[in-house]
């Protein structure tokens, strides 16, 4: 038997050992390659086909509670996750064209969205838009005689574009409202003045600052916006008379709501649509406070068009019935009715807890019952309802994803990515039911 040397052997255990590895390389790298094609072909989007509903009975299921809160109390700017990487479905159908017989369709927006890929969900679907933010009376008018018009502009010019129109959102508010208003000549807080004569003029010089104000903003605007929130959330049944104990409302009292109602038609003229607007109008206590406050308003001669119905709803509760019954009460009136503010969580009023990124698909399909039931009852009810606005266009875009705790939330038809959820769904079918 011949022997190899030594170092002969060596190297030629090293060149086999080499050539194994270098095997077990090549069957791991292509195994791993096939896998994940396999991978990438399963994972589709969980997207409804046109015409397919899934819908599971009916979810009149209530808390007994109305959403008692405003939408910017906590985060004064609704939280944007950047996920959506597609403008959606362009084979889907058009929420503004199905409801063109019924009413018009519209969604709040931030001037950064009319550039980015909602832009494309916005065109198709809405008629009507709204500023989330960038008309609110801070960014309007941050300090006294300096107003802002940059996002507002952006807002009304990508309208006009786009053959939309826009509500103003809004001229009065307690919230996101500069300091400066409520101090008097001398800097001091008005609210802590004692001398009547002096609170008299503070008084004086508060509502001659709304009056400006308003009256420069309606001005600006009168040609190309016809549709004002005037005043917002000056209900609060927990407060003294069941007006909400704002610095307006200590320092003026109810005059700053009849002030700015006044300025707004002046410079706006009888074309302009004024509307008081608020939130938990369902709830039958703030409804007969609010309807009392109009009611007597409109015997002023307050010249007041219509209520704005927030409509910050969950999946439990309110009943429609009730935020049906609060519409036509109004409509006795002969007011017009607005849904200014719609949205749906997909959690009830008192819970704190977390779905997670991809909420459970009973609880979207509770969503699409309750959308569908909602737009069935407004399609009925038309004849009282001059419009319905979304609090935004897509699950990326929701204050709720910060309110009442930091969680993702899932309130709008469409998904993080833009694709259309049960709840689109429903609503389709709704504005196709025969009623």
């Amino acid at each position: 038997m011949l022997r190899m040397p030594k170092g002969g052997r060596w190297a030629a255990t090293a060149v086999a050992a080499a050539a194994v590895v270098s095997f077990v390389l090549l069957l791991i790298v292509s195994y791993m390659g096939s896998r994940d094609k396999q991978v990438a072909g399963s994972q589709k989007p969980n997207i409804q086909e046109v015409g397919v509903v899934e819908l599971r009975g009916n979810s009149e299921a209530t808390n007994g509670k109305s959403k008692s809160e405003s939408p910017a109390l906590i985060n004064k700017f609704a939280p944007t996750e950047p996920r959506a990487q597609t403008s959606g479905r362009r084979d889907i159908p058009s929420l503004l064209m199905l409801f063109e017989e019924d009413f018009p369709i519209g969604a709040a927006v931030e001037p950064n969205q009319i550039n980015s890929p909602s832009a494309e969900l916005l065109k198709k679907h809405v008629r009507w838009l709204v500023a989330e933010n960038a008309m609110k009376p801070e960014a309007m008018q941050p300090t006294e005689g300096h107003f802002q018009w940059t996002n507002a502009d952006r807002i009304v010019e990508f309208a006009k574009e786009n053959n939309m129109r826009v509500r103003f959102h809004t001229l009065v508010w307690h919230n996101q409202t500069g300091a400066w208003f409520f101090r008097d000549a001398e800097g001091k807080p008005m609210v802590n003045e004692t001398d009547p004569k002096r609170r008299e003029a503070n008084k004086k010089l508060l509502l001659e600052r709304l009056d400006t104000h308003v009256r420069t903003i309606v001005g600006r605007y009168k040609d190309e916006i016809t549709s004002w929130d005037v005043v917002n959330e000056v209900i609060e049944p927990g407060d003294p008379d069941g007006m909400r104990a704002s610095e307006w409302y200590k320092i003026a009292g109810t005059d700053y709501i009849a002030t700015a109602f006044r300025a707004a038609r002046e410079a706006g003229g009888p074309e302009a649509k004024l509307y008081i607007n608020d939130y938990g109008t369902d709830n039958p206590v703030k409804r007969d406070r609010l309807f009392l406050l109009v009611k007597e308003l409109l015997e002023q001669g307050v010249p007041i068009d219509g209520v704005g119905h927030q409509t910050h709803i969950d999946i439990y509760g309110p009943s429609v019935d009730s935020i049906i019954a609060s519409m036509r009460k109004f409509a006795d009136l002969g007011l017009d009715n607005l849904v200014t503010e719609l949205d749906m969580s997909i959690y009830a009023w008192n819970d704190r807890s977390d779905y997670g990124q991809v909420p459970p698909q009973e609880i979207l399909s509770l969503q699409a019952d309750r959308y569908g039931e909602l737009f069935k009852a407004f399609r009925r009810n038309k004849d009282i309802l001059g419009g319905v606005i979304f609090w935004g266009i897509a699950d990326d875009h929701t204050w709720l994803h910060g309110f009442p705790v930091a969680r993702t939330n899932a309130p709008m038809l469409f998904d993080q990515q833009h694709q259309p959820k049960p709840a689109f769904w429903a609503v389709v079918e709704a504005a196709k039911a025969e009623l």
